[in-house]
Order: structure tokens, then C-alpha cells, then sequence
């Protein structure tokens, strides 16, 4: 497991979510059963994410040349 500065920094960008209560209970509850931070979970499913999905192709700008 990695570990993640808690405040924000060079390299660092905070992301909110919104989820239903419940399941925000039972992602705490569970990774803390396994002695996990959330944190390092949601991480490591973005980073595997990306790395299946590829990351976003970059936006060709419009030329307004007419």
C-alpha cells in the first residue's frame, strides 16, 4: 500500500463525491476492518482505472480562422 500525504500539495488535488450515506458507512467500515484507509482504496481503483481505460484523449482546440 502507498502511502498519501492528508493535506494538500504539490502534486496533491483534493476530489469530492457525493454517495448515499450507507454506503459511505459501510466503505468506512469495511476498509477499517481491514486496517485500510479509504483513501488508499479509492486510489488504488483509480489508478487501475486508468491504467484499463486509458487516460482521456486531450481536446483538439476549434480553429476560428474563417
Amino acid at each position: 500500500m502507498r502511502s498519501i500525504k492528508t493535506k494538500e500539495g504539490k502534486g496533491i488535488k483534493r476530489v469530492n463525491i457525493n454517495i448515499p450515506t450507507d454506503l459511505h458507512n459501510a466503505f468506512k467500515s469495511t476498509t477499517a476492518a481491514q486496517g485500510l484507509e479509504m483513501t488508499v482504496v479509492l486510489l488504488e481503483f483509480i489508478e487501475k482505472y486508468v491504467a484499463k481505460n486509458g487516460p482521456a484523449p486531450p481536446k483538439q482546440l476549434k480553429s476560428r480562422r474563417a
